[in-house]
């Protein structure tokens, strides 16, 4: 089949590119990179005219400080949209988001019209924030989710904007239109499927794809202290739980200060990212989650053990043990502390949960697989 991808997040459409192409798929990715984290791309739709101009940029700052309109969402639509006019003719079109191309909802609307003209199946993947996950989180209907710390008043809701955007009118006009358009929905992680688990356009879950063999498996060595990563996005810090990660830290740090080494960077590229922590024990990911995302999935493959969501609808649809493939990081810096400290006293059962991860991986995110049930979805 001849297949084209709309955006990217977190690798998942570089990853399923690569599965695709092993089961002799032609593909084409078009994509900002996802901005600074600079993933892979076929065509590119980042804002460059504005970006390389110097009185352009100046424009672009004022009006957006003044909230006014953001004139870089406006380029990244029109390249968008440029791009994808001449690509047509895909058995299967899959958007990463209902809005794939990070511009303004008038926009993204006519680039929906115009690949279910030119096209011939439109799918939607349901594999970050938008209107069904915000408005269910919105409505509590979850112990807790990324707006926790708004309902908590660690941030206001210009912190949130981004997140909150979704369940305005023009956003849910967008929403409505982006259903309405395509055959169906697939979510790729437990956090997106469970909003979603009654929509009549629901085709079900598909675990994110991990190219395990891009990632060395190295069994943990501890030698004298035990390294925990925290890789903090200064963009997402409240929204990942980074403050809570950080409490957990300094507790840890009073009672333990001889046995931890602590690595922390801030909103690098993904390529350095993922070399960063290479000699890590221990990777903090994020604490408002109830799956796992893609940093904490490829941290995985690699053998660290990674705090993140693993609670127990993950430890059920997968039939797994607590603690054993990953630790569950809970919104509460004393809970993580205690598995830190767990983990720091019984060192053994690091290599333990190391290997296990890595089976994991294998077993229930190979990209292959994961691409295969693509298909099948789409072939429905």
């Amino acid at each position: 089949m001849k297949i084209l991808l709309v955006g990217e997040y977190s690798g998942l459409h570089n990853s399923l590119k690569e599965g695709l192409i092993q089961l002799n798929h032609k593909v084409t990715l078009v994509s900002s990179g996802d901005n600074f984290k600079k993933y892979p791309s076929d065509f590119y739709t980042n804002p460059k005219f504005i970006e390389q101009n110097f009185l352009l940029n100046i424009v672009f700052k004022l009006l957006r400080k003044l909230h006014f309109i953001d004139l870089k969402k406006i380029e990244t639509g029109i390249r968008a949209y440029i791009i994808l006019k001449k690509l047509k003719g895909f058995d299967i079109v899959q958007l990463i988001n209902i809005d794939a191309c990070g511009s303004y909802p008038f926009i993204e609307k006519k680039i929906v019209s115009l690949l279910k003209k030119q096209n011939n199946k439109l799918f939607l993947l349901s594999a970050g924030t938008d209107y069904y996950s915000v408005k269910y989180a919105v409505n509590k209907k979850i112990r807790y989710s990324i707006l926790t710390p708004l309902f908590e008043q660690k941030v206001t809701e210009k912190y949130f904007k981004p997140t909150l955007k979704f369940i305005t009118k023009p956003y849910r006009k967008l929403n409505d239109y982006v259903y309405k358009n395509i055959n169906g929905v697939i979510a790729s992680d437990l956090d997106y499927h469970i909003p979603l688990k009654n929509h009549p356009k629901y085709l079900g879950l598909v675990p994110n794809c991990i190219v395990f063999d891009k990632f060395n498996f190295e069994l943990p060595e501890i030698h004298h202290k035990i390294i925990i990563y925290h890789g903090i996005n200064n963009y997402n810090y409240y929204k990942k739980g980074n403050d809570i990660f950080e409490e957990a830290l300094t507790i840890l740090s009073k009672k333990h200060p001889n046995k931890i080494e602590i690595i922390t960077t801030r909103s690098i590229p993904y390529a350095a990212y993922i070399n960063t922590y290479n000699k890590a024990h221990i990777l903090l990911d994020q604490v408002y989650a109830y799956d796992q995302g893609y940093n904490a999935l490829e941290a995985m493959a690699k053998g660290k053990v990674v705090f993140t969501g693993a609670e127990k609808e993950w430890l059920t649809y997968y039939n797994l043990k607590e603690d054993t493939v990953a630790i569950n990081a809970l919104p509460c810096a004393k809970e993580i502390a205690k598995k830190l400290e767990w983990l720091i006293l019984n060192p053994h059962q690091i290599k333990v949960i190391s290997k296990n991860a890595r089976a994991f991986i294998e077993r229930e995110h190979n990209y292959i697989k994961s691409a295969q049930k693509y298909i099948e979805k789409w072939r429905a």
